[in-house]
């Protein structure tokens, strides 16, 4: 394939799944893998703070984070995404606008807190979704990424690269992406993991961060904007 857009490829692809996402998003939030990040975030955060949901899809996390105390953006690369989010989440103090974690530079805005759950892992370079992350935080301000782990299985739209096709797929592990942000100057402050039916406590017990991590569906971070 040549002439591959990565940010046009993504686009169409997360807008066709924006029925489906919108369908599943407030069990995932209220029942689901991600019903432990808010309050998790609300831990490490005080009332008021301007927080950046990067990847909110139909806005139901972004509304949980508003309805926690907090003034909140939310932002999809995906535009069905942020129609639904902005049809169903009309709220003072809550804006929702199309955009990719690439187009951030063309903001000046900081934020004291930037959420990004199972994002990275759809960026073509994370690396620099990462500059873009930190450059847009306050000073000491915090990160709170959702990363998959092994146990949340093969990307389904990542699987045509092993028949040499781009996809918008760059799956990494938590433990690589801990390093990443580590290199580019975050520092980690708290995190948790995400576990799948069967692993419990006694599983876990005695285990260094890097093998919680792999038996993970995922693991959410909560890192901390290094100096500058």
């Amino acid at each position: 394939m040549t002439g591959f857009d990565w940010l046009q490829a993504s686009q169409k692809q997360w807008d066709e799944r924006a029925l489906f996402w919108s369908e599943r998003s407030k069990n995932m939030w209220d029942n689901g893998s991600r019903k432990k990040i808010i309050p998790f975030i609300n831990q490490h955060l005080n009332a008021g703070d301007h927080v950046l949901d990067i990847g909110c899809g139909d806005g139901y996390g972004t509304h949980k984070l508003h309805q926690a105390g907090y003034k909140v953006t939310g932002m999809d690369i995906s535009s069905n995404m942020i129609a639904f989010a902005q049809e169903r989440w009309n709220e003072n103090g809550l804006l929702f606008k199309q955009g990719a974690v690439e187009s951030l530079s063309q903001s000046p805005t900081k934020f004291q807190a930037i959420m990004a759950i199972n994002v990275l892992e759809w960026t073509e370079i994370p690396a620099d979704a990462i500059k873009q992350i930190k450059n847009h935080l306050e000073t000491d301000g915090l990160f709170f990424a959702g990363i998959l782990g092994p146990t949340a299985g093969p990307r389904a739209n990542g699987y045509s690269r092993l028949y040499g096709e781009k996809t918008i797929a760059n799956s990494m592990m938590p433990w690589e992406f801990l390093q990443l942000a580590q290199e580019l100057g975050f520092t980690y402050n708290d995190g948790f993991g995400v576990y799948k039916k069967g692993v419990n406590d006694n599983h876990l017990e005695g285990l260094p961060l890097e093998l919680k991590q792999a038996l993970s569906f995922m693991w959410v971070f909560c890192l901390k904007k290094g100096g500058e």
